[in-house]
């Protein structure tokens, strides 16, 4: 049997040993790259679900209300439902929803588009994320 050189069997295991770490942190990136962007928080839909209640005052998931529909939201371009009248100042704003606008909406509509009819604003940083998960799911 050849005789084992031991520093080839440790230069080979610390090769390996790194190879595993750095495909690890990629993993781990790749994974935070896909649920949260940066500069946002992490969403649980099932709270968000459980403080849409709160938008239930004016909107639905499947139904146009005093607002409209939320279900597709996310991904859809703002002002664009043709069975809902919406402001001219929506229609015209060019926004598509996605987290990062719906969160802007949400901590002021008015601010980002002056001259909308939504006035309802959430403050908290997490709710808002909770809520955004929770829209993500409504497809």
């Amino acid at each position: 049997m050849d005789e084992i050189n031991l520093s080839h069997v440790v230069r080979a295991l610390a090769v390996f040993l790194i190879a595993v770490m750095l495909s690890a942190g990629a993993l781990a990136q790749q994974v935070a790259a896909t649920t949260v962007k940066p500069g946002m928080r992490a969403g649980d839909a099932n709270r968000g679900k459980a403080l849409y209640q709160a938008c239930a005052a004016c909107h639905s998931i499947d139904e146009n209300d005093v607002g409209p529909k939320h279900r597709g939201v996310v991904g859809r371009r703002a002002g664009s439902l043709p069975d809902y009248g919406y402001s001219a100042a929506l229609k015209g704003s060019g926004l598509t929803w996605d987290e990062t606008t719906l969160d802007r909406w949400l901590v002021n509509p008015s601010a980002l588009v002056p001259g909308t009819k939504m006035f309802f604003k959430i403050d908290d940083p997490q709710a808002r994320a909770d809520l955004i998960a929770y829209l993500k799911e409504q497809t």
